[in-house]
């Protein structure tokens, strides 16, 4: 089990934990180049702006971290391997379980259809993984994440390690020095999630 309190201090440190998918072994991670979305900037796609004005899917916080976890551990389409091991969910769980991990679920007829969790500290929320099993839920997820940031205030919205899909979504790419910069001004911010 990961230790709470060296977690935590590991993200004020700008690392994040990652499990090897071939051994399980986990690792600290302090990428270079961090991947990041810009809130004063952030633009959702067309479609998912449609799908938000329809109202196709039924967005919540925090009613099912455990399934949004899971979703997020569960293999992809041609990639059987995650980096989200056990030992990280169950860090996760008691994040949570602290008021400290958060889940942005996305229903469709009430069935899960996707969503994201993360970790918010101060200003800053860490955002850890995403996944849908219907069409842009994951991004409608995001979306909303994003609002609820804008309204509480948050600075920063840290997506870890860039990848296209990230790219897509609108991250950008900033040095490690100017991540702590401004994981720096997030964490003097004052602010709560929920």
């Amino acid at each position: 089990m990961l230790n709470i309190a060296m977690l935590l201090k590991a993200y004020r440190e700008g690392f994040f934990p990652m499990s090897d998918p071939e051994d399980g072994e986990l690792y600290w991670c302090r990428p270079h180049m961090r991947a990041v979305f810009p809130l004063d900037r952030f633009s959702p796609s067309r479609d998912v702006r449609r799908l938000e004005r329809k109202g196709v899917f039924r967005l919540t916080v925090n009613h099912d971290f455990p399934g949004v976890i899971r979703g997020c551990a569960a293999p992809r389409k041609g990639d059987p391997d995650t980096w989200i091991s056990e030992p990280i969910i169950a860090a996760y769980q008691q994040l949570h379980e602290l008021g400290l991990a958060h889940s942005i679920e996305c229903w469709h007829d009430g069935e899960l259809a996707g969503g994201l969790y993360g970790m918010s500290m101060a200003g800053a929320f860490f955002g850890e993984s995403m996944f849908s099993w219907r069409s842009y839920a994951s991004q409608v997820a995001l979306s909303f994440l994003v609002h609820r940031l804008r309204l509480k205030g948050f600075r920063l919205l840290d997506a870890q390690i860039m990848n296209p899909h990230l790219r897509r979504l609108g991250a950008v790419e900033i040095s490690h020095e100017e991540y702590m910069e401004q994981l720096a001004v997030a964490l003097a911010k004052k602010t709560v999630f929920l």
